[in-house]
This record gives structure tokens, C-alpha cells and sequence, in this order.
């Protein structure tokens, strides 16, 4: 007996392994996927801006690094004694406003790093809802808190989207012809949006980057794969919003399974055992039993760094 409908998959024609060089960008749910990547030491760098949870957010990123456009004191304002810019999450917000600006300096200049030598961008969209800031009649990546009367309330519309996706790709491609695209949609639900709100808006997502596939563009169905294969409220957090760590597991199988080259798994079964390994809390460090252990933890680094020299315990 089968109890679960499974959305039929496809190995990746160019899935990662530790050659590749990833650059993830977009919503929380990109942190869940980059937080797994990392953990196996896959090579990349992971939302340099923050979380953007639109794809004007991410384009916008996308033009600073390809243009090179600094940020400079226009670009950051000031509201409960810290500093943040408009098109950043509040992560690289600060009390310095001199901090801030060389921060953000330095993510535009490692995503162009990245950018150039990129061979894998992961895109998690969260939303095509997006707040217009009233005064400069910009959208913004992230409101800060600023009160909601200072901006008006939009809905990108499908094609809205697929000419941001398709400025974004044309934009990478200029520097980095060779560059492979995954693009998928965030299963977190932004109920604050409202119910039918938020499934509209993650209708015009997936249909306007189904517009976009083509060669060297890819789809993995986040989204799709939370919603019917793990429709069951145990697969949710307690906020019955964000998927839970077990939910967050199946769908990285399920990418391992499409995105990642299968002749890695072995490696990765053995920086598994490393990560668990440095994680192991003993009893007595100073026991022959832990020695040992250590001993043969740092074997198996051994072994690993004569395959991949550049990972790093």
C-alpha cells in the first residue's frame, strides 16, 4: 500500500559535487538547503544581502555585483539607533554607519567574487508580494520596521516576475556565461499576506519561472514537494508555518537525489561521521577510549583533505 503521492524527479544533467563552486540566494528556506550544503562542505557563498524574500530583491543584488555600484550614505538610513538599508535584511542592520556601508561593500564585492566564478546559483523565491517605498517610489528588500504607511502594498504579476527572473540571468551570464540556474519556490506560506493572498502569490512564482527554463536553467520543486508528499501538519513547526527539521530533511534527500552528483555520496557519508564526530561531547577527554577516537577522526580528515585538499574541519 502506497499512503503518499511522490512528484516524480530527474537527475540534474549538471548536479553539484566538490568541484562546484554555489552562490544561494533568496528566501529562509535557502538557509535550510545552504545550511545543508555547508554542513557537507560543499564550496559557495549563501545570501551575502541576507534573506530576500523577492525576485526584485535578488536582482537588484544581482546588478550591484555585476555593475559594481557601491553603496554609499544615500543608501542607508537611520530608526531605533541603528542603521539599515532598504535593500538588505536586518541581519547586516548596525549602529554604525560607517559599518554598515563597508559591510555591504564587502557582500556586493563577494558576490561578484562568486558571481565569476560561479557554476551553480540557487534561487529560493518566496513571494511576489512587495512593498513600495512612498518617498523614493523604490521597492525595498525589507520594510525594517519602518511604519507601513510609508509604503504602498503590491503584487507582482506573473510577467513582472519572468522580466526580473530573465534580467537576473542575462545579468550573470554577462559575466559568467557558464553559470547553471536552479530556481525553486519556498514552501514557508506567508500567511501574513493572507491565505488565498499567499497561494496566489506562489502561483505567479512557479508559472513564471516555468516561463524562464531552458538550457542550464532548472527547477526543483521545494514547494510542491512540501505541499502534497508532506501535506501532514507533523511535517510543520510549532508556528504550523516553516517546515520542521524532519520536513527540511526529506526535501534535502529529495535535491541530494535531483542536484547532487551521485559518485559524492561516499564523501559525503564520511564528512558526515567527521561532523558527527566533532560534535561528540566524551565523557572523559582524556580516556584511552576518546584518544583512540581521535585518532581515527583525524584519519578520516586525513583521507578526505587527500581528495578535496581545500575542505576545511
Amino acid at each position: 500500500m502506497n499512503l503518499l503521492t511522490q512528484i516524480p524527479l530527474s537527475k540534474s544533467e549538471s548536479p553539484i559535487d566538490y568541484s562546484s563552486q554555489l552562490l544561494l540566494l533568496g528566501s529562509c528556506f535557502s538557509e535550510n538547503i545552504g545550511a545543508k550544503l555547508e554542513y557537507f562542505k560543499f564550496q559557495g557563498l549563501q545570501n551575502p544581502f541576507g534573506i530576500l524574500f523577492h525576485p526584485l530583491a535578488i536582482e537588484k543584488l544581482i546588478q550591484k555585483s555585476v555593475h559594481q555600484e557601491l553603496v554609499t550614505e544615500k543608501d542607508v538610513f537611520n530608526k531605533n539607533e541603528q542603521w539599515h538599508s532598504f535593500d538588505a535584511h536586518s541581519c547586516l542592520s548596525n549602529p554604525s554607519k560607517e559599518k554598515i556601508i563597508d559591510d555591504l561593500n564587502e557582500a556586493v564585492q563577494n558576490t561578484t567574487t562568486q558571481l565569476k566564478k560561479a557554476s551553480h546559483i540557487i534561487i529560493t523565491l518566496g513571494t511576489t508580494w512587495v512593498y513600495r517605498n512612498s518617498a523614493s517610489e523604490k521597492v525595498v528588500a525589507n520594510c525594517h520596521k519602518v511604519p507601513q504607511a510609508n509604503f504602498t502594498k503590491e503584487l507582482l504579476n506573473v510577467d513582472d516576475v519572468k522580466e526580473s527572473l530573465e534580467r537576473t540571468i542575462e545579468m550573470v551570464r554577462s559575466v559568467n556565461p557558464a553559470a547553471q540556474f536552479i530556481f525553486t519556490v519556498s514552501p514557508v506560506r506567508h500567511l501574513k499576506d493572507g491565505f488565498l493572498e499567499n497561494q496566489l502569490s506562489k502561483a505567479h512564482l512557479i508559472a513564471a519561472v516555468h516561463k524562464v527554463l531552458n538550457d542550464g536553467i532548472s527547477y526543483f520543486p521545494s514547494y510542491e514537494i512540501m505541499m502534497d508528499e508532506l501535506r501532514d501538519y507533523r511535517f510543520y513547526a510549532k508556528d504550523m508555518i516553516h517546515p520542521n527539521e524532519v520536513a527540511i530533511d526529506y526535501i534535502w534527500e529529495k535535491f541530494c537525489e535531483v542536484c547532487i552528483a551521485s559518485n559524492v555520496y561516499p564523501t559525503m557519508k564520511k564528512i558526515e561521521k567527521i561532523q558527527r564526530g566533532i560534535l561528540h561531547k566524551p565523557f572523559n577527554e582524556k580516556s584511552e577510549q576518546h584518544q583512540k577516537f581521535l585518532v581515527k577522526l583525524n584519519m578520516l580528515k586525513s583521507e578526505i583533505h587527500k581528495e578535496y585538499p581545500d575542505l576545511v574541519f
